[in-house]
């Protein structure tokens, strides 16, 4: 791997504290869940941070750093199709917007860098957010990429991929650098981009606590783009109604004025923050959830038994899906085969492995970044 060019990118006493803009990507809420340790270890480094994204990221991160400045950046605001078979339809259907979005986000960094005089950028998944002047860090679990469409359309996404990630100064993983790992070979490419590459560990929002679980208490996490997150929430609500025990549902809405009507047995929640979240979470018997990567950090995290389910038509949650059963992390059941008594029949004839979860780096690698930036 390449190394840092430290001489062309250390930054030169410019404010008396390092400044630091934090853009997660607006694909659910992942993107920004994941940000949420980067961000307190920058402020354990007396970093002054800034924080970037609209509609439900913005909400959640301000809520979790309601003291940090806030910039409005628009999203790519794509949208999935209904149908898992039309998804690369519909991605290609907004391809140049997407193309836009990118070429937009670059010329507002720009204005941003020359505004506020930022010291460092981290983009959570933002390809546009790179700058000659300054040091950018790219974050992404997805160095591998998974159409579904045949290995030569994996390679040439992956060279896309790769010519975005290479225009940073270094690109974080957050997994495990060796085995047992998460995501696979998404983050184990064969060949890494020739930028220096570091794993962080597990990049989650939240702690373990002793919360003592309540038997067939379920936990269940919405999440992810629509209108898939909808389709499924209709699907669980009703099998929800005939469970013979208590849930908890965390509907991924949290800027959302809609309220769902809890019973004594049911709980819905459009948001829930890091600590509510950790305790709703450990007290579950089961977690039902998607496969989405910063959802299986949070399991991994946490210690939970889970069911994943992954998103119709998307390939990186199906590998991921797979992946995690094979490896006897989760098992998990397709969308449209769910029912939520067949699920959970699916998880108690599971065996579980026990994950270790002790060997987190993100600290060691934000405090190095830190230092080489800013002298």
């Amino acid at each position: 791997m390449a190394k840092f060019s430290s001489d062309k990118h250390v930054v030169k006493n410019r404010h008396d504290r390092p400044r630091v803009l934090v853009a997660p990507l607006d694909w659910g809420l992942g993107h920004a869940t994941r940000c949420i340790p980067v961000i307190y270890e920058l402020q354990k480094q007396q970093a002054d941070v800034w924080l970037a994204g609209e509609r439900s990221q913005e909400h959640l991160l301000r809520q979790e750093f309601p003291g940090l400045p806030f910039l409005p950046l628009r999203g790519y605001r794509v949208r999935y199709s209904k149908k898992a078979s039309g998804l690369w339809r519909a991605l290609l259907r907004q391809m140049p917007g997407l193309w836009g979005s990118v070429q937009r986000e670059k010329k507002w960094l720009s204005a941003m860098i020359e505004q506020h005089q930022f010291d460092l950028v981290i983009s959570d998944n933002r390809f546009g957010l790179s700058h000659p002047g300054v040091p950018c860090v790219f974050i992404t679990h997805q160095l591998t990429i998974k159409t579904s469409l045949g290995k030569w359309l994996d390679k040439q996404a992956q060279r896309m991929n790769y010519q975005f990630i290479r225009r940073f100064q270094e690109c974080w993983i957050p997994d495990y650098k060796t085995e047992p790992n998460l995501a696979g070979s998404l983050a184990h490419p064969i060949v890494f981009p020739d930028i220096p590459c570091f794993y962080t560990g597990i990049l989650s929002r939240l702690q373990q606590n002793n919360t003592p679980i309540t038997q067939r208490h379920l936990f269940i996490s919405l999440s992810g783009p629509e209108p898939q997150r909808t389709i499924w929430e209709d699907r669980l609500i009703n099998d929800l109604f005939n469970y013979k025990g208590t849930a908890t549902v965390v509907r991924g809405l949290p800027d959302s004025d809609r309220l769902m009507p809890s019973t004594n047995d049911i709980r819905f929640f459009n948001h829930l923050g890091s600590q509510a979240f950790a305790e709703e979470l450990g007290k579950a018997e089961w977690v039902i959830c998607r496969s989405g990567y910063s959802t299986v950090m949070d399991l991994a995290k946490m210690g939970k038994k889970a069911i994943l389910v992954p998103t119709p038509g998307q390939p990186e949650q199906e590998y991921l899906a797979q992946h995690l059963h094979n490896n006897g992390f989760a098992p998990f059941i397709s969308q449209k085969d769910f029912t939520l008594e067949r699920a959970l029949s699916i998880a108690s004839d599971y065996t579980y492995r026990p994950f270790d979860n002790n060997r987190n780096t993100v600290a060691e690698v934000v405090e190095q970044l830190v230092r080489k930036v800013f002298v």
